[in-house]
């Protein structure tokens, strides 16, 4: 008998490993989990954090610059940003949040690059001029009014506004080239936009993670389950891909930041306030251009008006970025359907997240959205030269041998509950949190990457709201956002502060400068 208890006490210590307890587990290392991760680990450096990402590097799905839809989104030229009323006048609402949003953003990052905490700002950031361009009478009328609507606000002073062509043509050379003259046509242009690479910023992101005591990045791991317990904390289990080997984990705080695969562990976690969302994927495509002297020709992002029924990460836009060191040219996205949630997942994403908790909600939204569904299928029975039919309507002279296809990420837009429509589509971004702020997933996508340190910054305010209101955490906020808890779109004078700091640290130059 003896002999057995020491056989058995030997086996606990060795043959079952102990359950690791992490403070906080992020789920995805994407462009979110790594915004989270750095935030919390600057308010607290005690903390212990373990990050698991189910593919072999960081940033590989939606926060990738081929796979991200739209870079440096700070309302300056997105047009579905500023819809038209049924009055005729515009609502610039939303873009006046997303542009302080953006704003708030480059805080953090001028925070981070100002304490070495990332790699030099050009690996991720560089001035882009901003434009949106449309042709038509009513378009031009909608643009012009756009354009006086935005000037109310002090966040969009600057920006011009032109109906000349010639003007037209020292701003977009390959769009006005080849058109008629008798075209009616109009563009907006910022001068302070910016090309952000989401892959690169996350990856210097979780870079600085891995270096920190207390922070341990899994690759290739994949969370299969996620179960709370009576003493509000979770039990994950996290399966090894390459191994199939299980491990557990216990947390108190749980994030799921993994893009499109937000969505089944959200309804996993069995919080109450995740009942009856479902998911809408969508694909997409660019072309990419492959001629130098055509990328050279153009300078900036300029985009148009969204097809009738398109989703707004279809807007088309002319696209100059930067992706790893190399000036590129695109053109898109072209939207298509598929039911998977990833670009690397399964095809039975879709009918695996169909539950009776959110059947009602999405047949609803589906009902409500045939012409969307219209639209998906027509985009995916494109052929090459259809999609050159649409890129000459922004680039007259365009060549089909300088372009070819890049398949880009997926998206997952948001379905969920309401109350007048039994069903909605959303098209933003949605943080769910449980009620005891214990766990918190992130489902959506535009403008997403571009907002990511706002919505990390209401996540802390939701889950973590007796530390925030400390003045340790109060202080560091501010010490890292200077503008944090007062109104960019209210104060003037703070943002011309806050703009002028962070080009100068992020090495934000003029237009004319980079151009020379």
């Amino acid at each position: 008998m003896a002999a057995f208890h020491y056989l058995n006490k030997v086996y606990s210590m060795f043959g079952k490993s102990k359950d690791k307890e992490p403070d906080v587990v992020l789920i995805g290392a994407g462009i979110m989990s790594a915004t989270l991760g750095m935030l919390l680990k600057q308010l607290d450096p005690t903390l212990t954090i373990e990050i698991y990402e189910r593919l072999d590097e960081a940033a590989a799905e939606s926060s990738d610059a081929w796979n991200n839809a739209g870079t440096g989104h700070a309302a300056f030229c997105e047009l579905n940003y500023t819809p038209e009323q049924a009055d005729g006048s515009i609502d610039i609402s939303k873009a006046i949040r997303i542009s302080e949003s953006f704003d708030i953003s480059r805080q953090f990052w001028a925070h981070m690059v100002g304490n070495h905490l990332i790699n030099l700002p050009l690996d991720f950031i560089n001035s882009v001029p901003h434009m949106s361009f449309v042709w038509g009478d009513k378009n031009v009328d909608f643009l012009r009014k756009r354009y006086e609507a935005m000037q109310q606000s002090h966040l969009f002073r600057g920006m011009q506004y032109s109906e000349d062509p010639q003007q037209l043509l020292r701003w977009m050379p390959l769009i006005m080239d080849g058109r008629t003259i008798t075209e009616k046509v109009a563009a907006t242009y910022m001068p302070i936009g910016t090309d952000v690479n989401f892959g690169a910023l996350t990856r210097g992101m979780i870079r600085y993670l891995q270096q920190q005591p207390g922070v341990t990045l899994h690759f290739c791991h994949e969370v299969r389950k996620l179960r709370q317990k009576s003493d509000s904390s979770w039990r994950l289990k996290i399966r090894n891909v390459n191994t199939d080997e299980s491990i557990k984990v216990r947390t108190r705080f749980v994030f799921i930041g993994a893009g499109g695969g937000a969505l089944p562990l959200l309804m996993k976690s069995g919080i109450p306030e995740g009942e009856g969302y479902g998911g809408f994927p969508v694909s997409g495509q660019w072309l990419k251009c492959t001629n130098p002297e055509v990328i050279e020709k153009h300078y900036g992002k300029v985009y148009g008006k969204a097809a009738v029924g398109s989703p707004p990460m279809s807007v088309p836009h002319l696209d100059s970025r930067f992706i790893n060191g190399k000036r590129e040219l695109l053109f898109g996205p072209y939207a298509g359907f598929t039911t998977r949630f990833l670009k690397q997942g399964s095809f039975l994403d879709l009918p695996m997240s169909v539950k009776l908790g959110n059947l009602r909600p999405m047949v609803a939204a589906g009902l409500r959205n045939i012409p969307l569904t219209k639209y998906l299928v027509n985009q995916v029975l494109q052929t090459p030269e259809d999609r050159m039919v649409s890129l000459r309507e922004y680039m007259p002279q365009a060549k089909q041998e300088d372009w070819v296809l890049e398949h880009a990420g997926k998206r997952v837009q948001v379905i969920k509950k309401h109350p007048d429509h039994v069903g909605v589509l959303e098209f933003g971004t949605e943080v769910i949190s449980s009620a005891d702020g214990t766990l918190a997933a992130l489902l959506g996508a535009s403008p997403g990457a571009s907002t990511a340190v706002s919505i990390m910054l209401s996540l802390l305010e939701k889950c973590f709201p007796e530390k925030v209101r400390t003045p340790e955490w109060t202080n560091k906020l501010r010490e890292m956002i200077p503008s944090y808890g007062q109104s960019l779109a209210e104060n003037e004078a703070l943002l011309h502060e806050v703009r002028a700091y962070t080009s100068e640290v992020l090495e934000l130059e003029s237009v004319q400068q980079i151009r020379k």
